[in-house]
């Protein structure tokens, strides 16, 4: 991987600029980084505002956090663990963002995931985005609270902080924090008119298959999970916590229904109403 490390720093000030006027972060909120070489990344400073960023600022840090190269004025973001964290548990990923939106934030405080299928291209790039448990800002609670998601998504709400999002270059992280800002904002907007229409399940599919046309890179939790149920074998799927975005494979293979003729349906209610008229 060949990257132009000082084009690179001018990105990363790009993004903050990008961020702090979109406004998604406050003050000297957020953070981001980009991995480089197998054991070097460049990250945001602590205590910089991202809108006002030059790149002498940016630094770079090792796998396990050590200072390479600053400035010798500003020092690496103090969130900097979670963002090793996915380094060291995703391997296809190059870049992380945090940042705090403020309509995905809002969901984040108020407990409520993004976990409903409204919008195509949100299917397709998200799927639906979680709540990981709250952790200790800047300490190990957040990365071992995020861990758990890496395997199914790109992208995760921060009970109570924020959100994160990861990818295969610094814009692919930064795109999917935009559109899941975008996510929450429809989400919310619909919920004031009355709450949103889902999309249902067999054009979810379709869309799935796009995405898999597309070869978009990543993880999908729909695609990650699809097929996978938490009932035990020879049960039906009732499309509990594991299989609530109603797209495994289950619906469509589960037995169905027995057609019922008009004969047998007026003997069953013939039959009951008779049976409530003794009692």
């Amino acid at each position: 991987m060949f990257v132009n490390e000082f084009e690179m720093r001018k990105l990363m000030c790009e993004i903050g600029k990008r961020v702090y006027n979109r406004g998604m972060v406050a003050a000297n909120d957020g953070n981001f980084s980009y991995k480089i070489g197998p054991n070097e990344i460049l990250c945001t400073p602590t205590g910089v505002s991202k809108g006002f960023m030059t790149p002498n600022m940016i630094c770079k840090i090792d796998m396990k956090g050590n200072v390479l190269q600053s400035d010798g004025i500003h020092k690496p973001s103090s969130e900097i663990k979670m963002h090793l964290r996915v380094y060291e548990c995703r391997e296809d990923v190059n870049s992380v963002v945090h940042a705090h939106p403020m309509y995905a934030t809002a969901h984040a405080i108020a407990g409520i995931p993004l976990d409903k299928q409204i919008m195509p291209e949100a299917t397709i790039f998200l799927g639906e985005v979680p709540i990981a448990p709250y952790g200790l800002p800047s300490t190990m609670e957040i990365p071992d609270a995020i861990e758990p998601f890496f395997n199914t998504h790109d992208a995760v709400l921060l009970e109570s902080h924020g959100a994160l999002s990861w990818g295969v270059d610094l814009m692919a992280a930064y795109f999917k924090m935009e559109s899941l800002e975008f996510y929450a904002e429809l989400s919310y907007r619909a919920q004031m008119l009355g709450g949103a229409k889902e999309i249902p399940a067999h054009e979810v599919k379709r869309l799935l298959d796009l995405r898999r046309a597309f070869n978009v890179p990543g993880k999908h939790p729909c695609i990650e999970r699809e097929g996978v149920c938490t009932k035990p074998e020879g049960t039906a799927c009732t499309h509990d916590a594991n299989c609530k975005n109603r797209v495994c494979n289950c619906e469509t293979t589960k037995e169905k229904p027995k057609t019922i003729d008009n004969a047998e349906l007026i003997a069953r209610i013939t039959k009951e109403v008779l049976a409530q008229l003794k009692k």
